[in-house]
């Protein structure tokens, strides 16, 4: 039932372009360097790659690596994106942008591990309140995922643990619904009804049903009946949650 939320789980942002400064370059690398960008900016990918390779060639310059990891990362070419994010590193090794574009492509290689180590390193040399919010965010995103994955690999305090993370990073709905379906399991009901509560205060993706029917279960494990039945009629008003709270609906008639 969640499925869908995590399919659509997409980091914030941070890319810059650095064509501005392309008059810093030597001239023949500047004008690859502008080219790469116009394509990058059409879609043209691949021939962007082709431009920032051939500027690499005549200077070795942090943005070129920068620009070429984000239209390898566009190209889905991952492992490549994170070369060149790293060799952009290596030369501006406290540039916000590229440790945040490197932090994304770990995400989006599913190493949710080191998403969360670059991250925090944005948060160290970050100054920008506005950037800091936004990185925390995909932060609270990663955890999520580990949280995720600990409850699909049956490791339920793991997931509690990464969960408790993620919503401390960020006020995150999916990752309190999870919250509250482990909370249930565990037979912790108070704690399962708080995060059900909390899903639906900072709703923005997740649908009402899943919050209501676990706190319907947990009502009914703390044996308050009608409280329980209350929520289940909530629940049965969200399709993907409707056979599951009309059937304990049922068996509690």
């Amino acid at each position: 039932m969640l499925k869908k939320i995590f399919q659509s789980i997409l980091l914030v942002s941070l890319f810059v372009s650095f064509n501005t400064f392309a008059q810093e370059m030597k001239p023949e690398a500047g004008k690859l360097y502008n080219e790469g960008n116009s394509l990058l900016k059409a879609g043209n990918y691949n021939g962007a790659v082709e431009k920032y390779n051939q500027a690499l060639n005549i200077e070795k310059d942090y943005r070129i690596y920068y620009q070429k990891g984000v239209a390898l990362k566009k190209a889905d070419k991952l492992d490549d994106a994170r070369i060149a994010f790293e060799e952009c590193l290596k030369l501006s090794p406290n540039n916000e942008a590229a440790l945040n574009a490197l932090g994304g492509t770990y995400f989006s290689m599913g190493d949710y591990n080191k998403a969360i180590e670059t991250f925090e390193k944005v948060l160290a040399v970050s100054k920008s309140n506005s950037i800091k919010d936004k990185v925390k965010k995909n932060m609270s995103l990663a955890y999520t995922k580990l949280g995720n994955q600990a409850m699909s690999s049956g490791n339920a305090n793991k997931a509690v643990e990464y969960l408790n993370k993620a919503v401390e990073l960020d006020k995150y709905d999916a990752a309190y619904l999870l919250l509250a379906q482990l909370y249930q399991e565990l037979g912790q009901y108070d704690n399962s009804i708080k995060a059900a509560e909390d899903a639906l205060k900072y709703r923005s993706k997740i649908n009402k049903g899943g919050a209501y029917y676990y706190m319907g279960l947990s009502y009914k494990g703390k044996g308050d009946m009608a409280k329980a039945k209350e929520m289940f009629n909530q629940a049965k008003g969200d399709p993907s949650y409707r056979a599951n709270a009309e059937y304990q609906l049922g068996l509690m008639k």
